[in-house]
């Protein structure tokens, strides 16, 4: 069967431990879900991008049909001093045909430099088309020469259809789950914070995303229910019938509750969620904007997000065309294509 592999930020070790961040987790949920309803069929491997390729892992990834990256932060202007994606030049040469999947920059930054623009023009594919997060990404790849792009935002929010959106409540629920940021700690704002939402719910839960967050709820001393630090306890949150709201620092985590149809409040503290918040609408206020998250409390008015449903569509035909187009094994997808499925009329024009 033909393969599929991914380059996946939420690999950060080698013996099954849980990654430093759970959001990567969650966006790899949404990618594996994509990519398996658009070539059924195809089997999977995954290698790191937050670990240096070993040579086995490099000859899997070059021998595979399908290269795909995903991570909100993945890219910068300096990729040989921020190394979130630990590739060489050497190894971009030889994957030399990746798939961007909803990939961002890290922060707002000066012009790519000669070794990330090599490493990038190496990379990744000149003719398959690439998923960027935002237009700010966007502009940084065709800086370097880099057209073939598309925004798409985020592979966790291509199913937040309004119908989906419609379903989530506009008022207060009685708990709230909150969810602050290890790497960039505010103690007055985040006590501020943790103090309002405890003095508006009932119940107050906190999940930890990143590795060091449950030690931060920790410091700050505040009466929250601590959840285990798994994907499964945050599911089995989620999963649960009651309304419950979502106000915090963490975006992805954020992201996952809109999926449960959860109210959700994301508070800004980089550039992901302010490019996406421009793009989309998503909610999103600053974390110390006290009276702001105050009234999205009491009434967060309907959700409604600005996706760019025919730009997602159009990445996903004209990947499906790119490799019937240069004959890469997609047999499993044609044989599976209906006559109404939107995928048909671009794999029959291949």
């Amino acid at each position: 069967m033909p393969r599929i592999c991914l380059l996946d930020p939420s690999i950060t070790s080698r013996d099954g431990a849980a990654p430093n961040n759970l959001g990567d987790s969650i966006i790899r949920e949404s990618v594996v879900l994509e990519l398996t309803d658009l070539l059924p069929g195809w089997d999977w491997s995954f290698v790191p991008t937050q670990l240096p390729l070993t040579p086995d892992e490099l000859q899997l990834a070059a021998s595979s049909d399908l290269l795909v990256v995903s991570g909100t932060n993945l890219l910068s202007s300096h990729m040989q001093q921020y190394r979130q994606w630990q590739i060489s030049l050497d190894d971009a040469r030889s994957l030399h045909r990746v798939v961007l999947m909803g990939v961002g920059w890290w922060q707002y930054q000066d012009s790519p430099d000669e070794y990330t623009a090599a490493v990038l023009g190496s990379v990744l594919s000149p003719v398959l088309p690439q998923s960027v997060r935002d237009n700010y990404t966007r502009e940084k790849l065709s800086s370097i020469g880099l057209k073939n792009t598309i925004n798409t935002s985020c592979p966790t929010l291509w199913r937040l259809t309004p119908q989906r959106l419609a379903r989530i409540p506009t008022t207060k629920a009685d708990e709230a789950l909150v969810m602050l940021t290890d790497y960039s700690k505010d103690r007055i704002a985040d006590r501020a914070l943790l103090e309002l939402v405890l003095s508006q719910y009932k119940r107050v839960y906190f999940w930890p995303q990143g590795s060091g967050d449950a030690r931060y709820i920790s410091e700050l001393n505040q009466p929250v229910n601590l959840l285990d630090r798994s994907l499964g306890a945050l599911e089995q949150l989620l999963q649960r019938p009651e309304p419950i709201d979502y106000i915090g620092t963490r975006l992805h985590g954020g992201i996952k509750c809109l999926q449960h149809a959860k109210r959700s409040l994301v508070l800004g503290i980089d550039n992901r969620a302010a490019e996406i918040a421009a793009d989309t609408g998503l909610a999103v206020v600053a974390r110390k904007d006290l009276n702001r998250i105050r009234g999205w409390i009491t009434d967060s008015g309907a959700v409604e997000l600005k996706l760019d449903h025919r730009a997602i569509e159009k990445w996903k035909a004209e990947l499906v065309s790119g490799l019937v187009l240069y004959e890469q094994p997609v047999s499993g997808l044609l044989r599976t294509a209906r006559e109404d499925d939107p995928r048909s009329d671009a794999i029959r024009a291949a």
